[in-house]
């Protein structure tokens, strides 16, 4: 890789890297596989960026790395459950920290499988529509929608109304039978 291709990834890791990992904090739950999955993903931008490749949108290719690697390791482990709490807090980031104190995103959204979750986190957290999602977890559109519904559908089976509202959820469903 030449010298200006090198300083400019350099650049993108210092700029970004934060980003990354309370990216891939939200799509695992827990801070050690994000830094993982943010260091697979960039270990991977930089091959694609020395072939020119990744250099156009190298957040958006990182992102997608994170979303696929995080789908292909859940296949591996299917059995591997979330603990409420982290043991280790290392970290002052806070944009993570926001994320980790939240009064219940991690307890509500643990109910959910792998899938359903990363569905969920990639349209509400990251603002996604269907068919970026369906291309990152390499699903189809339909899979796409049907996955939310039945996320969505099982968090609103396990959220008391009370717990809503200490959440700050806006359910248009509970409040349309009120």
């Amino acid at each position: 890789m030449d010298r200006d291709a090198d300083d400019e990834f350099v650049r993108f890791v210092n700029e970004r890297s934060r980003s990354l990992l309370r990216y891939g904090y939200v799509l695992a739950g827990d801070p050690h596989t994000a830094a993982d999955l943010v260091q697979e993903a960039l270990l991977r931008l930089r091959t694609a960026w020395a072939r020119g490749k990744g250099r156009e949108h190298p957040e958006a290719y990182a992102r997608v790395t994170m979303a696929r690697l995080h789908i292909s390791w859940w296949r591996r482990r299917r059995g591997e459950q979330l603990i409420a709490l982290v043991p280790d807090r290392t970290t002052w980031d806070p944009g993570l920290r926001r994320v980790e104190d939240d009064t219940g995103l991690w307890s509500a959204l643990e109910v959910l499988g792998r899938r359903q979750r990363a569905v969920i986190v990639l349209r509400y957290y990251e603002g996604l529509d269907d068919d970026e999602i369906a291309e990152i977890l390499g699903i189809t559109r339909v899979t796409v929608r049907s996955q939310a519904l039945r996320g969505l559908r099982r968090l609103r089976s396990h959220l008391t109304d009370d717990r809503v509202a200490a959440l700050g959820v806006v359910d248009n469903e509970r409040s349309n039978r009120a």
